[in-house]
């Protein structure tokens, strides 16, 4: 019954949290978009026109208003639990970010896809990597990933998912493409490890933030809390764009 519990408060999950917000996906899109080889980017048009990948990177959050998509609601996040390992977690029968992202990139990689089907896929690609990136988006306890967790930010009520999710980066008051513009470049080896590494990587590195998000003291949050985190937010869309041109490079760059 606790589990069930538990796979329940996550199906709500799906329906109140938003990995990143419409900033920090398109600007996750941007990023890959900037780093697609020209032969990517001819292929990728075939399927997606003359939509960007930073306009198709919120889709997957618009269709939760349409119940032909219901199946998804459960793709946006996963639970691994603290000193487990994702194989040794307890799964959602209805999918996690990380089932589907290894579904979705094994089929893509096929090219055997109808082009309906196909788009949709690479627009669930463009989003779910966003997603794994967002450390709470990877939980671990009872709070929704961190939705329970109500927290004050500058005095106005909000909780922990939204802080990460946008609240920290609508403090910047930037647009996706100046967000993209202040992010550092990585260094040749930093772009080919990241590059190299597996989903499951990704998750465990969103795992490792963990101790400094729930470090939130009394909650009342503001500058401090943004001064020591917001760094990592950066990273971690910085990485999510970058990882995501390497994957769509491999799929229809060759």
């Amino acid at each position: 019954m606790k589990k069930l519990s538990f796979c329940c408060l996550w199906i709500l999950l799906s329906f109140t949290s938003f990995g990143w917000g419409v900033t920090g996906h398109r600007a996750i899109g941007l990023i890959a978009d900037e780093r697609l080889s020209a032969k990517a980017k001819r292929n990728m048009a075939k399927i997606l026109g003359q939509h960007s990948l930073a306009e198709v990177s919120t889709w997957m959050d618009e269709i939760r208003s349409d119940s032909t998509y219901n199946y998804t609601a459960d793709w946006h996040w996963a639970t691994i639990e603290t000193g487990k390992t994702y194989d040794q977690s307890p799964k959602n029968p209805k999918g996690d970010v990380i089932a589907a992202l290894e579904k979705i990139i094994a089929e893509l990689q096929k090219h055997t896809l109808d082009k309906k089907t196909e788009a949709e896929y690479l627009k669930m690609l463009v989003h779910l990597v966003g997603d794994i990136h967002q450390p709470l988006h990877v939980g671990c306890c009872d709070d929704q990933g961190g939705n329970k967790v109500k927290v004050k930010w500058f005095h106005t009520e909000s909780n922990l998912h939204r802080v990460w999710d946008s609240d920290m980066i609508d403090e910047t008051k930037l647009s996706f493409t100046e967000l993209t513009g202040f992010l550092a470049e990585p260094d040749a080896t930093e772009l080919m490890a990241w590059q190299k590494s597996s989903v499951r990587e990704w998750a465990d590195e969103s795992i490792g933030l963990r101790k400094s998000v729930y470090a939130y003291g009394d909650g009342n949050l503001g500058y401090k809390y943004s001064y020591r985190n917001f760094p990592a937010v950066k990273h971690r869309i910085l990485q999510a764009g970058i990882r995501l041109a390497g994957i769509l490079d491999q799929i229809y760059g060759k």
